[in-house]
This record gives C-alpha cells, structure tokens and sequence, in this order.
C-alpha cells in the first residue's frame, strides 16, 4: 500500500493535518452553523494542506485521502471541544484559540500568585 518513505511523508502530513485544524474548529465552534464564517472555517485549511501534500510529494488514493479526511476532521474536532473545556475555565471564550490560551495562562499566574 505505502513504501516506508511514502508511508512517513502521509504520516507527516496527517500530523499537520490534524495540527493546522484545531484553531479552525476551535473557531468554528463559536459561528453559527452554515454561516459563511462556518464555512470558512472548515475551508480555509484545505489549500494550505494540499500544500504540505505537494511539498512532501504525497501522491493521492484511497488509503491517503481517507487519512486525511480522519485527520482532517479529528483537528476540527478536538478544536470544538478544546473551546469548551477553555469555556468553563474562563466562562466566555473568542473565536481564537491562541487569544483564550493567554488569557488562561496569565489567569492560572494570577491565581497562583493570589495563593
């Protein structure tokens, strides 16, 4: 199915894959279903992507793309519930994940201090 060498480029790419997906879903979490803004957020990632794709000189059949649909998905799932989580540490997060993890460390340093 995979040579050794291909079978690590699909592995790289479904890393980043899943990786560049989590702030995307994290950011659709708080839109509105089927708004442009949802629909952004699930097809943003795709061109940097198949990117990573053709720069490690991933061919694709059946057994890639579904690798990459799963890693695809799992990213934007782990970003919808790692806004929740974040959402009952802070009580109300933004649509950025970057944004929410700052102000939950500087909260966590706060707290610590006040210990």
């Amino acid at each position: 199915m995979f040579g050794e060498n291909e079978l690590s480029h699909v592995l790289v790419v479904a890393l980043l894959t899943f990786l560049v997906n989590i702030p995307f879903g994290y950011w659709r979490a708080k839109v509105e279903k089927f708004s442009k803004e949802w629909f952004l957020a699930i097809h943003l990632p795709v061109p940097l992507i198949v990117a990573f794709r053709l720069l490690m000189g991933v061919h694709l059949n059946i057994p890639t793309v579904v690798v990459f649909v799963i890693s695809f998905f799992l990213g934007q799932r782990v970003g919808i519930v790692l806004n929740r989580l974040l959402e009952r540490k802070l009580g109300e997060t933004s649509k950025n994940l970057f944004a929410d993890l700052v102000r939950l460390f500087q909260k966590s340093r706060v707290e610590g201090v006040n210990r």
